[in-house]
């Protein structure tokens, strides 16, 4: 049985001022405890009997949830509340709208990535089963990115998929959470700039792109062979090159979560 639908699950709650905020609090418990992604809550009849509540009461916790994110309400005939459980993208996004409210710049951003990156390429050089988990999906984007050498935008997007796969090397969970946030919002600062400065046929020459493919290549080598020293020098260096292209245009700009190109790129996470 679903735990949302445990009647016995949560007490019941007198009327306050806090009526409210007491309910979605304690819904909150429960979806950020285990309950599935897209799964319905209980009718709105049923949660109110099950709080003891008025209607209202119970709307206006449902609307806190909504705007939290953690629900979707649906309206019409096949309508109800549906759970949207929090996940690294949605991370990914809260921390870039907290960046950009802070008037973070790309330069500021890109010192981080700097000490985070080359942690989790060497990360990925110490594990002891890297050649059954991390260096086939490393191979296989390495052999994608050589494939889209001259397509412009794709290219980088097939360049940034290898890093992503980097943050795979951290151990811990919650580490890679936040390293995978942090390379994200990166990612889609680069993305934006790669489609503004191709329409002005600004984009890294083909040559530039092959360096890369070759840098690619070269920190797969390592991270096979198991140089932990290696990989994080080769990481570093190649961060540093790659993140001069956008920050010597863009660099004192600040973080982009707001604009229509960057939540939809947050959205297609």
């Amino acid at each position: 049985m679903s735990e949302l639908s445990d009647r016995s699950f949560s007490p019941r709650f007198g009327m306050s001022s806090r009526v409210a905020e007491s309910i979605a609090s304690d819904l909150r418990k429960r979806i950020l405890r285990g309950e599935a992604d897209g799964a319905p809550l209980p009718r709105q009849d049923d949660l109110t009997r099950q709080y003891g509540v008025s209607g209202p009461s119970l709307r206006e916790a449902l609307r806190i949830l909504e705007a939290e994110g953690l629900i979707t309400v649906r309206r019409g005939k096949f309508g109800g509340a549906y759970v949207h459980k929090p996940s690294w993208s949605s991370a990914a996004y809260a921390l870039a709208l907290s960046l950009q409210g802070q008037g973070v710049t790309l330069a500021d951003l890109a010192e981080s990535l700097l000490v985070l990156e080359p942690m989790c390429a060497a990360g990925c050089a110490v594990r002891a089963d890297r050649a059954g988990t991390i260096v086939p999906a490393l191979r296989a984007s390495v052999a994608d990115t050589e494939a889209h050498i001259g397509d412009d935008v794709q290219f980088s997007v097939s360049a940034r998929a290898f890093h992503d796969l980097l943050v795979g090397g951290l151990p811990q969970e919650s580490m890679r959470l936040i390293v995978r946030s942090m390379v994200a919002i990166w990612s889609i600062q680069e993305r934006i700039w790669a489609e503004t400065v191709n329409a002005a046929s600004q984009y890294p020459s083909e040559d530039s792109q092959r360096e890369a493919y070759r840098t690619h290549a070269a920190l797969l080598r390592l991270i096979e062979e198991g140089d932990v020293d290696g990989a994080r020098r080769l990481s570093a260096a190649h961060l540093e090159a790659s993140q001069a292209i956008v920050l010597e245009r863009f660099g004192s700009e600040v973080v982009d979560a707001s604009s229509l190109a960057a939540v939809q790129a947050f959205k297609s996470l």
